[in-house]
């Protein structure tokens, strides 16, 4: 039996089961389940996970059959929307898009308006009347398939647009003319002429080919592998891809394209959260190009489609039970829907999200604490920084144990002590600890490594206190002779200086970020009440001294079930001793 490598939206599912989120990756599941409720979603279709990775079998080249699918299924979204892929008089275009099983946002690749080449444009321009737009929109995906595709530096395309933008006596790209976006486009043709040698591939067919291999390729980029690595994610599951009609939030004043949430995603408040832009494309909104408005200003841009907007996502959270992550585009007062996935979450949203949603009948107990991942509660427990304030952040290792510090750096762990005996608080920076700096470990803030990772003595030791760690920093150049350590950029760190580290994200933060401690709102207790219902498991800390007992007591453990003796002999001056014990005669 032959292998289906491509499914039209209208017959995929995201059921129960993930079978076919397996098989269609998030996105393109959750275009399919969309699709078939209904929404208004632009046609397309989704080319599986598993021709992912028999691209990369096949030394990256696409499975047999993979293309000719791939034409059928176009044919089919063709005649759905009526138009023809590469006509000149009446073209459809596409986004390429990635979608993994799991979310992994802005790790994988997207390419916008393939599809256009001169001839195309002008069909484009004539259908639309709007030159202007149709330029802006050629303009663009020149660039990003330069950059995705081909492999070109972005920064060459970002430079020649800000300097068409200076010489024009312009700020905002929706300020450039027709004229100006037209020039534009052939010094963008020149940028990838002069970088490939070659001259940009104007057969819409062997661009999408083309962008296909681009998305599966960044399956394995330097971005996806770190961020699978960090949360633990298969590598072997591949990405799909999903090739779909393009709709244009960029042809006037009654266009637009935003990102939104269902609830808070840092704060789990019921109601929408997120923004958009007029007269935009969707990667507009992400890139900071321009300063997004707030979601609740759609009310009053297009109240019309804020309300059907506002019921879709009322819908979809609904359906999924859970909050999701939803990206629309609204072409000339026509609201479309672009994807929808389960939104990441903080800690404390992750929470009161769970809770609220079993007072709402949308989840169960068991439900509400399995939708909390074991990480989230330990932000809870921890000190975090002010997410108001502004922070410079010089270097970023492994963040090996969470919560967050401020301290004046120090390099050595009997310094440590004296300072904390005279209530300084400080960091103490290592290349690597080892048992011999506990008590410089304990009388520290928080504890900064350049080597080591999530299971070295530095990360094992602080989370076992519940200190900040960042470890495995590998930017760092400590000098312990100078007493300072040089971040990447020249940043010299020298004795005393203050800083602040992040073990939520592994980010050093140069000088004193405000902190925030934790606050366990009635929300945390029901939870963790649920949680004491549920369980079979009886619940003891590890602990080596009377203010580790007391921690723990606090948050409700029910007894000691490791106790280090030799943390205990490195106390205070017991340390003397048990040196003298070791190098006594007899």
């Amino acid at each position: 039996m032959t292998r289906k490598y491509v499914y039209l939206f209208a017959d995929g599912k995201a059921d129960g089961h993930g079978t076919m989120k397996d098989l269609l990756g998030g996105k393109g599941s959750g275009l399919a389940e969309m699709t078939n409720a209904g929404l208004p979603v632009p046609p397309g279709f989704t080319i599986t996970t598993e021709a992912c990775n028999e691209y990369y079998e096949a030394g990256e080249k696409l499975p047999e059959d993979l293309w000719d699918e791939t034409l059928a299924a176009l044919k089919r979204v063709e005649a759905s929307v009526g138009k023809v892929f590469g006509d000149p008089a009446n073209p459809l275009l596409v986004s390429v898009r990635s979608g993994a099983k799991f979310s992994m946002p802005g790790m994988m690749d997207t390419v916008l308006n393939l599809g256009l080449n001169e001839q195309t444009l002008e069909g484009l321009a004539a259908l639309t009347g709007n030159e202007r737009f149709a330029r802006d929109a050629f303009r663009r995906f020149v660039s990003l398939f330069g950059k995705i595709v081909l492999g070109i530096d972005g920064a060459k395309f970002d430079h020649a647009l800000e300097s068409k933008k200076h010489a024009a006596g312009v700020q905002l790209d929706t300020d450039l003319t027709a004229a100006h976006l037209a020039e534009l486009g052939e010094e963008y043709k020149s940028i990838v002429r002069a970088e490939t040698g070659a001259e940009f591939p104007s057969d819409p067919h062997k661009q999408l080919e083309l962008a296909i291999m681009a998305v599966f390729r960044s399956w394995n980029g330097r971005r996806a592998v770190d961020y699978r690595r960090i949360n633990k994610i298969d590598d072997n599951l591949g990405t799909a891809v999903n090739v779909q009609t393009m709709v244009f939030g960029n042809q006037g004043n009654d266009c637009g394209t935003g990102v939104a949430f269902t609830r808070n995603p840092s704060t789990g408040e019921p109601h929408l959260y997120g923004e958009y832009l007029q007269n935009a494309q969707g990667e507009d909104v992400v890139a900071g190009i321009r300063t997004p408005k707030k979601i609740e200003q759609l009310k009053d841009d297009m109240p019309e489609v804020y309300d059907q907007f506002a019921a879709v996502a009322e819908r979809l959270e609904k359906h999924y039970r859970d909050v999701q992550d939803l990206e629309f585009t609204i072409e000339r007062g026509r609201l479309f829907m672009l994807q929808t996935r389960n939104a990441k979450r903080t800690g404390k949203a992750a929470v009161r999200i769970a809770v609220e949603m079993v007072a709402e009948g949308l989840i169960d107990q068991e439900t509400a604490i399995m939708r909390v991942e074991p990480q989230q509660l330990d932000q809870l427990l921890h000190k975090m920084i002010d997410p108001s304030a502004a922070t410079q952040a010089i270097a970023k290792g492994l963040p090996a144990s969470p919560g967050a510090a401020s301290g004046q750096v120090v390099f050595d762990p009997d310094e440590a002590e004296l300072l904390h005996r005279d209530g300084k608080k400080v960091i103490l920076v290592r290349v690597e600890t080892s048992p011999e700096d506990f008590h410089g470990m304990v009388a520290s803030e928080a504890i900064l490594t350049a080597r080591g990772g999530m299971t070295s003595h530095a990360a094992v030791v602080a989370r076992g206190m519940g200190k900040c760690c960042v470890a495995g920093c590998g930017d760092l150049a400590i000098d312990y002779a100078a007493k300072k350590f040089v971040a990447p950029g020249g940043v010299e760190v020298a004795h005393g200086d203050w800083i602040t580290l992040d073990g939520s994200t592994g980010n050093v933060i140069l000088g004193h970020a405000p902190l925030m401690d934790p606050v366990l709102d009635d929300n945390f207790k029901t939870l963790m009440g649920w949680a004491d219902a549920a369980r079979r498991m009886r619940v003891r800390t590890n602990a080596d001294t009377p203010g580790d007992s007391r921690v723990a007591r606090d948050f409700g453990a029910e007894g000691i079930g490791l106790c280090r003796t030799e943390h205990m002999f490195f106390e205070g001056t017991r340390i003397d001793a048990v040196r003298e014990m070791i190098v006594a005669e007899n």
